[in-house]
């Protein structure tokens, strides 16, 4: 942790005072409870799931597709917190899937509903094919298994979403927002909170777990050096969503307040910090393919061959940014978490439309990118999608 938050450019946890305050109600709420975490073999499910066992809930039921992930979580939670009282168990299984249904049939009712399962990439948007899955993903599965929790009398239903979901400019960003927007209707029924993110530092996939996975392999490591981001910690993303979904009202939207505590950094200058605790050099190349060339011979002087680029590819955000000008907001509830008040405000027949129009493009089995983002223009008139034609997948 102490290690992560270095490499951030911080000295201190965000959220340690707003969890300390609200342990005795937190723990309270969870050691009678049953709670079914879906998704919880990703980054923020693993965080979730540790924050959740070691409170001691009287249930817990993991769900993800990833079977290796889920035998890493298993074995992690045993060795930091051993066994303890819990029903902890977990299912290799898709949350979209009849086995799922069945499950929660079987297992349930659960109190507490975490959803964390997402295809969360901007990368993502390359492909019809791929957008079509993050959107039954994103939104359709999020909207059966808030349904399900309901139909099971569910005190809680928490669903994680994205800093990218305010004022969108990429797919996943909208897909967030969209999903935002069938919740509100479904919070006329179902108690629902949710949460937006900045980055999670080193999560799987993003570009900071890429440092590791080079380092490891003795290569290149390649980061724009005018993207700046907020990032909280693997652990910090775990209290957030657990403080949202037993702390929030319905319909809140939670997010970390920006402080001195989170401020913006280069990716460039995370990977030299990076560099500088491993023991190493950065040794800055001027294309990639320098970098390949000069890789065995540059790690054996103890410097590492770097490529720093300035970012071109699509969906790239200029800035960041975890609520509009139209929010609600009570910055005052806790000490380093903002809250979106939101009311239920949404268009029936444009949800219905936008569901509708989904359904009729996948049953043709023929479907292009535009057709879908006509789509999200129904719900979204004000999207403003950067296409630039180039990709993260073109990157090294």
């Amino acid at each position: 942790m102490n290690q992560v938050l270095s490499i951030l450019n911080r000295k201190e946890k965000i959220f340690k005072n707003d969890i300390d305050n609200n342990e005795k109600e937190i723990h309270e709420l969870l050691k009678n409870s049953r709670v079914l975490v879906i998704g919880g073999a990703g980054t923020i499910g693993q965080a979730t799931t540790r924050e959740i066992f070691k409170r001691e809930p009287k249930s817990l039921h993991v769900v993800d597709i990833s079977e290796n992930n889920m035998v890493e979580l298993v074995r992690e939670i045993r060795s930091s917190f051993g066994y303890g009282e819990a029903d902890f168990r977990t299912f290799a299984i898709d949350c979209g899937s009849k086995e799922f249904t069945a499950l929660v049939s079987h297992e349930g009712p659960y109190d507490y509903v975490f959803n964390l399962s997402a295809l969360k990439h901007v990368r993502s948007e390359e492909d019809p094919f791929t957008i079509m899955r993050m959107i039954e993903v994103n939104i359709f599965n999020t909207i059966q298994t808030v349904r399900l929790a309901y139909n099971m009398g569910s005190t809680k239903y928490f669903c994680v979403s994205t800093d990218k979901a305010a004022n969108p400019v990429n797919i996943m960003g909208a897909s967030k927002l969209i999903m935002e927007m069938f919740l509100m209707r479904e919070s006329l029924k179902q108690n629902i909170s949710t949460s937006r993110f900045a980055n999670v530092a080193f999560s799987d996939g993003s570009l900071l777990h890429g440092f590791n996975q080079r380092f490891a392999k003795k290569q290149p490591i390649s980061a724009p050096n005018d993207v700046r981001r907020y990032f909280v910690t693997p652990q910090e993303s775990g209290e957030l969503c657990l403080l949202s979904a037993l702390l929030g009202n319905n319909r809140d939207i939670f997010f970390p307040k920006l402080s001195e505590k989170l401020h913006l950094v280069k990716f460039s200058d995370i990977a030299k910090k990076y560099l500088e605790i491993m023991g190493y050099d950065f040794y800055e190349c001027e294309s990639e393919q320098e970098a390949r060339d000069s890789a065995e011979r540059l790690i054996k002087e103890k410097k590492w061959p770097c490529y720093f680029f300035k970012s071109d590819t699509t969906g790239e955000k200029d800035f960041e940014e975890f609520y509009t000008e139209s929010e609600t907001l009570d910055m005052n509830r806790f000490n380093e978490i903002g809250v979106i008040k939101n009311k239920p405000l949404y268009d029936e027949k444009l949800l219905d439309n936008f569901e509708l129009g989904i359904k009729k493009l996948k049953n043709s089995d023929r479907w292009s990118k535009q057709e879908i983002l006509n789509l999200f223009l129904s719900l979204i008139p004000d999207f403003e999608h950067k296409e630039t034609g180039k990709y993260l997948d073109q990157r090294m």
